[in-house]
C-alpha cells in the first residue's frame, strides 16, 4: 500500500510539471505576464504565463502600460520559451527568451512587473525589482504601487469567471 501511495503522487506530481524546451512565434499578448506562442514545430497556439515575475492586472494602474510594453517587444517576434510547470488554468509557467534575453527579467527592469517571491523569498527577479524601484520606473513611480497579488486580494481578478 505503501508503495502504491508513493507511486501515485509521484505520477501526480510529474503531471503538475515539465521541462520543456520549444521556439515559436508570439501570436498575442494577454497582459504584461501572459502570452501565446504558437510552436515552430506546429500545433496550436500555446498560452504561457512568465515565470519569476508578476505584472499589473489589466484592469490595475499600470496594467495596459505592461501590456503594451509586452506586445511592442514582442509581438510576432521568434521566442525560445522553456516551459517549467503548469499552472491550475492549464498555462504553462515559462522562462520567455527573445534574441538570448529573458523577457521577465526585461519586464521587471523597466518596472513594468514585480519579481514574483513566494513563501517570504524575494523572486528571480529581485535585484532587477530593486533597480527600477530605486530608478522610479514603471508602476515604481507611484510613491506605494500595489502589487498585482495585494490587487487581486482586495479587487479579485479582473477576468470574469476567474478568481
Amino acid at each position: 500500500m505503501k508503495l502504491f501511495c508513493s507511486l501515485l503522487l509521484l505520477c501526480l506530481a510529474g503531471s503538475a510539471q515539465a521541462s520543456e524546451t520549444f521556439f515559436g512565434q508570439v501570436t498575442h499578448v494577454t497582459d504584461g505576464d501572459t502570452l501565446w506562442v504558437q510552436p515552430e514545430a506546429g500545433g496550436a497556439a500555446r498560452k504561457l504565463r512568465m515565470l519569476g515575475m508578476d505584472a499589473p492586472e489589466i484592469c490595475q494602474s499600470g496594467g495596459k502600460a505592461a501590456r503594451d510594453l509586452l506586445a511592442q517587444w514582442a509581438l510576432q517576434r521568434r521566442v525560445t520559451v522553456k516551459v517549467s510547470y503548469y499552472d491550475r488554468w492549464g498555462r504553462g509557467l515559462a522562462t520567455v527568451a527573445l534574441d538570448g534575453k529573458d523577457l521577465g527579467a526585461q519586464m521587471v527592469s523597466a518596472g513594468q512587473a514585480w519579481s514574483y517571491g513566494w513563501r517570504g523569498r524575494p523572486g528571480i527577479y529581485a535585484a532587477e525589482e530593486t533597480r527600477a524601484r530605486q530608478s522610479r520606473l514603471g508602476v515604481f513611480a507611484a510613491s506605494r504601487p500595489e502589487s498585482p497579488r495585494a490587487f487581486r486580494k482586495r479587487h479579485g481578478s479582473c477576468h470574469p469567471g476567474k478568481k
